[in-house]
């Protein structure tokens, strides 16, 4: 039996509207699986890549890279060359400088694809944006400064320490406590100053200088009793820079340990493939072989308690 006209319209209406309607829900799963895949896309080449074209970086092609000027041993080594001053960090020696390298190396930079720019040690971690895209210069991480930077993994962990004048009063002292009656000083903004101010609590206010080489000056100088920095530093003031100078002693790690990262900008999803490079510099024992290469001198200072 033949269906009537008004049946044979009705269901080529019903066939009709169901074509659109598939038609519809496949438009808007493929606009729902483009959307996705451009976001994936997008958090890819900013985020989850750590491909060197992927990079967040303040200059395409580049790797730049800061730190203080001047550069001093046993972080940074070579022959001063202009800008740079006391060292040159774009030698590849000393301890810092062999791992920034290392680090950019991983990344799939050349040396020559490597950029230095002198960054001042308080600016470094100050807040805003950065010139650098990452900071290596001894900058212990701390739970304020990681508030206003981002940090990567430790690429160093570090002892503070007392630097003293041999054969004054302060070079008998065997404990923190007998630090107290002295007069210390350390660079504004270090790790070194907290310690001061938190662990020894000397009677005497501690002295407190822009730069590190002020500090030292004033304990070459005498102005300062003792002079608190990390312990690698410690040997190379005692080895060059203050005669007739020892490292009185280093203190005791504190709960969770002390130590150095790189710094970057907040937010910049760079830190994660530095610290994938740093893993793998761990791993397979890299880091262990530069600490001994530009670091193993600066140990056996007593501990103060």
């Amino acid at each position: 039996m033949l269906a009537s006209p008004a049946v044979t319209g009705q269901r080529q209406i019903s066939l009709l509207m169901a074509a659109a309607l598939v038609t519809l829900a496949a438009a808007v799963a493929a606009g729902c699986g483009s959307t996705k895949e451009s976001s994936a896309g997008s958090t890819s080449s900013t985020s989850s890549s750590c491909a060197k074209g992927d990079l967040n970086l303040v200059s395409s092609g580049t790797l730049t890279i800061g730190t203080d000027n001047p550069a001093f041993p046993p972080w940074f080594g070579g022959t001063p060359k202009a800008p740079w001053k006391v060292s040159d960090p774009r030698s590849g020696k000393g301890y810092e400088s062999a791992v920034a390298y290392a680090v950019a190396k991983q990344l799939g930079f050349t040396k020559d694809e490597v950029s230095w720019e002198h960054v001042p040690f308080n600016n470094s971690f100050a807040p805003g944006p950065k010139s650098f895209d990452f900071d290596i210069n001894q900058i212990s991480v701390t739970p304020a400064r990681a508030k206003v930077v981002d940090f990567s993994d430790s690429y160093y962990d570090v002892n503070q320490s007392v630097v003293v004048n041999k054969g004054t009063p302060i070079a008998s002292a065997t404990s923190v406590a007998a630090l107290k009656p002295y007069e210390l000083g350390a660079q504004l903004g270090t790790t070194s100053y907290q310690y001061i101010q938190q662990n020894i609590k000397p009677s005497k206010k501690p002295s407190v200088f822009p730069s590190n080489a002020g500090a030292v000056q004033a304990l070459k100088n005498k102005q300062i009793d003792g002079l608190v920095v990390d312990l690698p530093t410690a040997f190379y003031v005692t080895a060059v820079q203050v005669p007739n100078s020892k490292v009185l002693g280093q203190f005791p790690a504190q709960p969770g340990g002390e130590h150095f990262g790189m710094v970057f900008q907040k937010g910049n999803s760079l830190v994660r493939c530095v610290n994938s490079a740093l893993s793998k510099l761990r791993g397979n024992g890299t880091l262990k072989q530069l600490q001994q290469q530009w670091l193993a001198k600066a140990t056996g200072a007593p501990t103060l308690k």
